[in-house]
């Protein structure tokens, strides 16, 4: 198999006899053919990609049958990564695992060209799921899922690709609203904001909005391209904590299931004290919070100064309301003694930097150059009399923490 980056879906049948063909009329066969171009003689080097034979073969398996409960468009979209140098390829410019996790507690496989991602574990020697490439490169969610995402997955009774994009951005800008805050995001408090309507033919699961406590806007009005885009994540022997109980059960389904949980109009009566909260804190937000744009944070060298610069963008009384509450958070986690709450001073998830490569961004001090946190607070805010500098300059607010002068480099992606 070629280790060459680019990508194509064509089987290798279609790419030899394409490439025979070019031979035929530049006048020879191989890697290597002479042509004359404007008098000019030039050489003309190709690769012809070949697909493992195993893989060109499942092209003739029979299709998996008793999935009649699932909607037609489900079960019969079959995934780009069929092909494993697509994967490989991919992987190769997308991080999945959280930052100092190792990679051998799970594996990323393809599937066969019969698999589906409403598919079961039949014949499957090891437990595994699938999850879509979206998953990590627009929605920045991590391997091994935390205890949040697990609970939510277990509460509404679905597997990870059985939820739709949509309602996962909703989860990942939910999880770091609340640990910008201070505050441990639970199942039961996220889900008081939603409604779900399971459908009798199964189709992908969406959480629908309560309107009058909803505090934040759809990710897209329309989540396009994700549905074929499915492998599978293998659990191996050192993953097995992370994904299975003490008794070998899942800790979440691994495979679609034909009866989604139902909510409508949850009550505050069905909420724990540590629900309600959450629940209390987020129902202080009176604008709209852009989902998109906090999602983005994932991917951001320094999420808190984002995270306010979103607040800003969707109102003033937001970005104040945020900065308050998270000085009140900050101060009751310290008084408490929580050394293990996320302060989200560094990149929550490793950060992509453009040009191929998988690393954290090393931004070290550099007096002298870039914007200090006091200026990039000001250019949010604006200036303000009296509590500021005698410049006119916004100070920092006590309690939060403050980040060194950074330079940013321009090539990174957020």
């Amino acid at each position: 198999m070629s280790s060459s980056s680019s990508v194509s879906s064509s089987s290798s049948s279609e790419s030899t006899e394409s490439d025979r063909s070019k031979d035929g009329r530049l006048g020879g066969e191989g890697t290597g053919s002479g042509v004359v171009t404007s008098g000019m003689s030039m050489e003309v080097v190709r690769e012809v990609r070949e697909d493992p034979p195993e893989e060109l073969e499942e092209s003739n398996w029979p299709a998996k049958g008793g999935y009649g409960w699932v909607a037609a468009d489900v079960r019969d979209q079959s995934s780009l990564f069929r092909w494993s140098r697509l994967l490989n390829s991919w992987l190769n410019c997308t991080p999945v695992m959280f930052r100092g996790v190792s990679g051998d507690i799970v594996s990323l496989e393809r599937v066969s060209a019969v698999d589906r991602v409403c598919h079961g574990q039949e014949g499957a020697t090891e437990k595994f799921f699938y999850m879509y490439m979206c998953h990590f490169s627009q929605l920045h969610v991590r391997l091994p899922l935390d205890d949040f995402t697990m609970g939510v997955l277990r509460a509404l009774n679905v597997a990870p690709t059985q939820l739709h994009p949509n309602s996962w951005a909703y989860l990942q800008t939910f999880r770091i609203l609340c640990e910008s805050l201070y505050l441990e995001p639970t199942p039961y408090a996220f889900l008081y904001f939603y409604d779900t309507r399971p459908r009798r033919s199964t189709t992908w699961l969406s959480l629908i909005s309560r309107p009058s406590i909803s505090r934040l806007d759809a990710f897209s009005q329309s989540f396009k391209h994700f549905k074929d885009g499915y492998f599978k994540v293998v659990v191996k022997e050192g993953g097995k904590s992370h994904f299975l109980n003490a008794d070998g059960s899942t800790k979440f389904p691994f495979s679609w299931t034909n009866n989604p949980s139902r909510y409508k109009d949850m009550g505050v009566e069905e909420l724990s004290a540590g629900d309600k909260e959450v629940v209390g804190m987020l129902l202080k937000f009176v604008d709209k919070l852009p989902t998109k744009g906090l999602v983005r944070v994932y991917n951001s060298v320094h999420p808190i100064i984002d995270i306010e610069g979103h607040m800003a963008q969707s109102g003033k009384k937001n970005l104040a309301l945020f900065q308050s509450l998270r000085k009140e958070m900050a101060a009751k986690a310290k008084a408490a003694g929580k050394a293990d709450v996320p302060n989200l001073q560094e990149s929550v998830v490793e950060v992509h930097v453009h040009g191929g490569t998988k690393r954290k961004a090393e931004l070290p001090p550099r007096p002298g150059k870039g914007k200090d946190v006091k200026k990039i607070r000001a250019a949010l805010l604006g200036t303000t009399s009296g509590a500021g500098s005698a410049s006119g300059e916004k100070l920092p607010e006590a309690g939060l923490i403050e980040l060194p002068e950074i330079s940013v480099k321009k090539d990174i992606r957020y």
